[in-house]
Parts: C-alpha cells; sequence; structure tokens
C-alpha cells in the first residue's frame, strides 16, 4: 500500500465526521457512532488487527471515556448546585457594578472570570456561563457568544483542571514507541507531558495577551454605532494589561505547578489584579462605550431571551461566601496535586487498574479521589448544601439536571475516544503498516517538509472545530502531531505542545460550542455567522503562534526529543 493510500484511508473516519457534524450538521451522538464503526472496518480489514488488539484498544477508550465523564458530570453537578442555591447570582452581581463601560464588562467577564470557569470546569461551560451574564448586562445576544467564544481560548488547553493536557495529550501519547524513544533520551513519560504542558503556555504568551484586543476590536467592529475597530483600539493599554493579568500567572504556574493549575490560578489571579485596577481607573479610557439604541439593532442580534427580563437582581449570599466553593476548589487541587504533600500519596493510592488487557500489553487505570470530578468536585458540591443551606427541589434539580445535560456527550465520548484508541493502537499489526496517525504524518510531513510548523496549529484547530473539546482534538492528532515533528526533524514537545495550542483556539469555532452557547441566549440561525467572524482571530492566533514555532524549529527548542 503506497503512502498516500494509507494516509487517505486513515483520514476517512475524520472526513466521515466532518461531512456528518458540518455538511449534514448531525450531532456527535449521531455522527461518532458511524466513525468508529468505520475505524473498526478499518482496522479489522485493511490494516488487519488481531481481535485482541481490536478488542483492548476499544476497551481502554471506553474506560478513558468514563473518566473523562466524571470530571464533565462532577464540573456541572457544581456549577448546576452553585447556580441553584444563587451563589452565581451572587458573583455575576459583583460584576456589575465595575465599569459601565461595555469594553470592560467583556474583558472581564468573558476573558477573566471565564477563563476562571474554564480552568475548573472546562467542557463549554465558560460560554455557557458567561453569554447570559452579558446579555442580562445589555449585550445582543449575538455580541454576548461572539466575545464569550473567543475569550474562551488561551485558558481551553489547561481547562477542566488539565484534562486536554493530562488527558488528551497524556493517554493519545501513552504508547510502547514513545515509551522507549523517551527511555533512550532519559526522559519520564510524566516530565514529557509536563513539558509539552509547559511549551503550550509558552505558544500562548503572544496570542494570549492579544485576545482581549482582538475581543474589543471585533466587538466595536460588528456591534458598535459606527462600526469602527478604532473604538476597540482605544482600549489597548487596558486590554493588553488584562492579557498579561491572566497569561504571567498562567505561564508561571504551568511552568512551577503543573498542568492542572495555570487556566484556573491564571483566571483567579487575573481578576485579583484587575478588578481593584479598573475599580480604582488604571488605563481605563475617559470614553464610556456603549451599543446604540436597542430600536437600531439588526434582528439577527438578538434571541428569543428579553434582556430586560434577564437583569441581574442582588442574591442574598454576600459575594465573599459564594467565592467559598471555588476558592476552596483551587485550594484542594493545589494540595492533592503538590508531589512533595503526603495527600497526593493518599488520593493516588486506591487504584482500580486492569493490566495486559487481553494479552496486548495495553494497561488501563483509574484512581478515583484522583479524579477532579469526584474530589473535589462532587465534594464540594457537597460540602455546599450545608453551606448554602440548600433545600430539597434546589438539589434535586441540580443534580437532575447535570444527570440530564451528561447524556450526550456519554453517547459521543463513548465512541469517540474507542475510534481514537483504535487509530492509534492500528500500528499493531501482521502488515507491518504505520499506526493511522502516523500514516497520514508521514504523507503530510512528505509533502510540507519545513512549512510544517506554521500550519500546525491548524490541525488542532480542525480537531476542536469537528469535536467541539481539545481534549478529544489532542486525542485525534496529538500522535499525528508527535509524527510529523518526528519525520521533519522538530522537536516532539513541541509537536505535542502546537496541538494542545491548536485545539484550544480552535474552541472559538467548535461547532458543538457554539450551538451550545446559542442555545443560552435564545440565538438560532445565526451559526454560519459566528463561524465566519470568530475564524478571523483563530486565523491571527494561528498564524502568530505557527510564526513562532517555526522560529523555534529554527532555532531547534525546547531541544532534542
Amino acid at each position: 500500500m503506497t503512502v498516500g493510500l494509507s494516509a487517505l484511508l486513515a483520514f476517512l473516519p475524520i472526513l466521515t465526521i466532518l461531512v456528518l457534524m458540518v455538511g449534514f450538521r448531525l450531532p456527535a451522538t449521531r455522527a461518532m457512532p458511524p466513525a468508529f464503526l468505520l475505524t473498526l472496518t478499518l482496522a479489522y480489514f485493511i490494516w488487519e488487527m488481531p481481535i485482541n488488539w481490536i478488542s483492548a484498544a476499544s476497551l481502554n477508550g471506553v474506560i478513558i471515556a468514563f473518566e473523562i465523564l466524571f470530571i464533565v458530570f462532577g464540573a456541572l453537578t457544581l456549577l448546576f448546585t452553585l447556580r441553584e442555591s444563587g451563589a452565581v447570582k451572587s458573583i455575576n452581581s459583583g460584576f456589575t457594578s465595575i465599569s459601565p463601560d461595555k469594553r470592560i464588562q467583556a474583558i472581564i467577564i468573558a476573558w477573566l472570570f471565564g477563563s476562571f470557569i474554564e480552568g475548573a470546569a472546562g467542557f463549554g461551560t465558560p460560554a455557557a456561563l458567561a453569554a447570559p451574564l452579558l446579555l442580562a448586562l445589555g449585550f445582543p445576544a449575538l455580541a454576548a457568544v461572539m466575545v464569550a467564544l473567543i475569550a474562551n481560548s488561551t485558558a481551553v488547553s489547561f481547562g477542566a483542571v488539565g484534562t486536554p493536557t493530562l488527558i488528551g495529550l497524556g493517554t493519545s501519547l501513552n504508547l510502547p514507541q514513545i515509551h522507549e524513544g523517551l527511555a533512550a533520551n532519559n526522559l519520564a513519560y510524566d516530565e514529557f507531558i509536563r513539558q509539552a504542558g509547559v511549551w503550550t503556555s509558552f505558544l500562548h504568551i503572544i496570542p494570549g495577551v492579544m485576545v482581549p484586543l482582538i475581543m474589543t476590536v471585533m466587538l466595536t467592529r460588528f456591534f458598535g454605532k459606527r462600526k469602527s475597530i478604532k473604538d476597540g483600539l482605544r482600549v489597548w493599554p487596558y486590554a493588553i494589561f488584562a492579557g498579561l493579568s491572566f497569561v504571567v500567572p498562567y505561564v508561571l504556574v504551568a511552568r512551577f505547578l503543573g498542568p492542572e493549575f495555570p487556566s484556573i490560578l491564571g483566571g483567579l489571579f487575573g481578576m485579583l489584579i484587575l478588578i481593584p485596577a479598573t475599580r480604582a481607573g488604571f488605563l481605563v479610557p475617559k470614553d464610556k462605550w456603549e451599543f446604540p439604541e436597542r430600536r437600531q439593532w439588526n434582528p439577527a442580534w438578538m434571541g428569543t431571551i428579553d434582556p430586560d427580563k434577564e437583569e441581574i437582581t442582588t442574591s442574598s449570599i454576600p459575594l465573599l461566601k459564594a467565592w467559598i466553593p471555588y476558592s476552596l476548589i483551587a485550594l484542594l487541587l493545589i494540595v492533592t496535586r503538590i508531589d512533595l504533600l503526603m495527600v497526593n500519596d493518599w488520593v493516588r493510592s486506591i487504584s482500580l487498574e486492569s493490566r495486559n488487557i487481553f494479552d496486548t500489553g495495553i494497561n488501563s487505570g483509574f484512581e478515583p479521589l484522583y479524579n477532579p470530578g469526584i474530589f473535589p468536585f462532587m465534594f464540594v458540591a457537597l460540602l455546599s448544601i450545608p453551606l448554602f443551606g440548600m433545600r430539597t427541589r434546589q438539589i434535586r434539580t441540580a443534580w437532575s439536571e447535570s444527570l440530564l445535560r451528561i447524556k450526550g456527550p456519554a453517547i459521543a465520548l463513548i465512541f469517540a475516544v474507542p475510534m481514537v484508541r483504535l487509530m492509534l493502537q492500528s500500528g499493531n499489526n501482521p502488515l507491518d503498516l504505520p499506526a493511522m496517525p502516523v500514516a497520514m504524518a508521514e504523507y503530510i510531513a512528505g509533502k510540507t517538509g519545513a512549512l510544517w510548523p506554521v500550519i500546525s496549529p491548524f490541525a488542532g484547530v480542525l480537531g476542536t472545530f469537528i469535536a467541539g473539546s481539545n481534549a478529544v482534538s489532542n486525542m485525534l492528532f496529538s500522535l499525528f502531531q508527535y509524527s510529523v515533528a518526528e519525520q521533519i526533524g522538530m522537536s516532539r514537545i513541541l509537536g505535542a505542545a502546537v496541538q494542545n495550542f491548536g485545539g484550544a483556539i480552535g474552541n472559538m469555532v467548535g461547532v458543538h460550542n457554539i450551538i451550545a452557547a446559542c442555545a443560552t441566549v435564545g440565538l438560532t440561525g445565526v451559526e454560519g455567522i459566528l463561524l465566519k467572524r470568530n475564524f478571523i482571530p483563530v486565523l491571527i492566533m494561528g498564524l502568530t503562534a505557527g510564526l513562532i514555532v517555526l522560529l523555534m524549529f529554527n532555532l531547534s527548542l525546547p531541544g532534542n526529543f
């Protein structure tokens, strides 16, 4: 089989997802099962994988899917518990008095608060929280969704306490051939993933600092009275300061604490820096920017929810008390993730393991207390019940809605993750064919060569565009990026990092994310407008990072591996 033909066949499952979800607009629950079946067919009939390898890879995928689902369910349970208790309303109310300028409100709420929520929960929750809040503050529904999606980008690489890095990259690259290469370079696998996270944060520095300014420029260009980018550029000192307020702690935390914390602590420290500075008037523009009068709004700007009826009211829960659950989560995560503390050993001591599944050498394990969905998310959700004096009806609503919301992701992940594991393990065949992602990588490397670094972020973008998740994008393309890097002589750490970066910025155009965010503000039929507009920041940030990767490639950074 030629390299081109094997690459084409390997790409068919991804093409199937793309056609079904973008062309036919099917949800992932309907697109992933046929894609899995096609992958299964290719693995058995074309790659001739033995049955035991197919079974082991699929079972391993199901176990990983459940690990992710625990995180999603825990995050949703906490979020809905705080919403039903009134804590979220108190947090939202705290933002309203900071500044009347809509540019400032967008930056604080969508960029910093949204990034904090991404770090704590991920999986589309930041846009689902930020967009309705902006709507209630007088934003057109379309503007609220646009800025919420743009802002939810840099933080995504480390969303849901590091899931895209630790599970997206960590499980996909945990393969024998990669361990062999690491051993030859005296590099432990955990350190490899940690380094990939560190270099991911470095790639985000310049694009991340640009996000608040890009967001405000697009806000004033598409929704201002004068449709002018100048109104957005006038806030550039404040916007750059806001970018730095998040990105600097984000990078430092990635470097010194690890992949679980950059987004949650970056968002938290960013708010602690920016909100007092804003109240003091630091770099805040003298002119107040506002939307045109509502009667002048384009009908496409508005959803079915009337903003006048969604105004935020003061909650009875004090603001500091409302922040206790999130503060507790940050504290528990730090305590349980630092190796020097005894707590880390304790939470990891309980482990459910399956070794050498079906005599393949594939191992799988689950550490329930180390899974953030269980501890601390569900744990803190339970503590919040007596903390806020919640009634039985409120508790039932929060948990039942979490169960309802988890059904869709569960169906999609139960098929998507085994599909990815099959692709990754397809190199175990009697024909000596490369694994499907490696086959695609060999072909791409031969066609692009030294130019690949410039376009490499867009592979990650494509994955998130299809799947709506950076974690799943990393599962789809991390071995592909690793293999291309190996083929062209680029650092494989950098290859994994650029995939993690691309998957994060692809969140802005992820089909699922756009649909979910639109639903929170009652918008329908504007998905095409959002895709077209949000591709502008994706292109700017992707090309910026691509040029940085090219420079690193030429300087042989971050090293030989």
